[in-house]
């Protein structure tokens, strides 16, 4: 089976040897691979909870908060509370806009985009942030064409959780930490651009050892 998908680790030795590259492949109800969700290694790997964030984000269930944002509505989740050293979550920033009013997609040259912009840590790796499709906003006044956002859109980031020595000595039982950063953006209407706005935003994390404790002797491998 696992030559068959393609993921034999062929560098595993010992214990190791003839196991697969950690991942997760998404298969159709006709037996297709749609999606396919592998790290570059053995070691940093998707929680569950964030694969299935990606493919049904109407099914994720995470922790969610809402924050306060001038001219729009602010929601943060996580696809986890709860983590171990490299894992990989993803961290959503949920936006509404109120009729008629838009913001500017990251590809808009002139003007001042919305970003997500969360702030770097020895503790975490950030994966560069995802944005959904935009749309073409005609603005007549100038007759020029922009990309845009309107109504309800998410943004995704993924975060993989560090796995150095000295963070993972630090943990004991446990630790929280916190993943910071800004939202940036610029709202308008049919008439007005407000001034730009940068929005504190946050979530947290409880990262907890990895288990190293012993399988029963009647399952380990000989």
């Amino acid at each position: 089976m696992i030559r068959s998908f393609n993921v034999l680790n062929a560098e595993a030795k010992g214990m190791a040897s003839g196991t697969a590259h950690p991942g997760f492949f998404y298969i159709n109800e006709s037996g297709v691979i749609r999606e396919e969700f592998f790290e570059g290694n053995e070691f940093d790997r998707y929680t569950p909870n964030n694969v299935i964030g990606k493919l049904f984000p109407e099914l994720a269930e995470g922790v969610s908060q809402n924050v306060e944002a001038p001219h729009l509505r602010l929601s943060l989740a996580q696809s986890d509370r709860i983590v171990a050293p490299g894992n990989r979550l993803t961290l959503d920033a949920d936006i509404e806009l109120p009729p008629a009013v838009h913001v500017y997609a990251p590809q808009a040259q002139g003007y001042k985009p919305i970003q997500l912009a969360i702030k770097t840590s020895p503790e975490f790796a950030l994966d560069r942030a995802v944005y959904p499709p935009s749309k073409v906003l005609y603005l007549e006044a100038i007759r020029e064409r922009v990309p845009v956002f309107e109504g309800k859109f998410r943004i995704m980031q993924d975060v993989t959780v560090t796995r150095s020595p000295d963070f993972f000595r630090s943990l004991g039982s446990g630790t929280t930490i916190t993943i910071g950063g800004e939202l940036f953006y610029q709202a308008c209407d049919q008439k007005v651009c407000y001034p730009p706005t940068a929005v504190p935003v946050k979530w947290q994390l409880r990262v907890v050892p990895l288990d190293r404790q012993r399988s029963p002797e009647s399952i380990q491998h000989k």
